[in-house]
């Protein structure tokens, strides 16, 4: 498997650092029991996903509260 940004990651790994992302969906549970309902993912986080893994794969919940907090994800 490729680094974290790499082509290959399947979608239940944060394209950013490559950790389990933990999307409910994925889980095949409804989307209102996703963390991300509740942990707002802003815009300029989302441009840092690779074009290749835009649309596939959900950012972490680690890396979004990092975001937040200034620390460097």
């Amino acid at each position: 498997m490729p680094g974290p940004n790499g082509h290959n990651l399947p979608p239940a790994l944060c394209p950013l650092c490559g950790r389990n992302n933990d999307c409910a969906v994925l889980a095949g549970r409804p989307v209102e029991a996703c963390w991300c309902a509740v942990v707002p993912i802003p815009p300029s986080l989302r441009a840092r996903i690779p074009p290749e893994r835009r649309g596939k794969a959900c950012i972490c919940r680690a890396c979004a509260e990092r975001h937040q907090s200034g620390m460097p994800t």
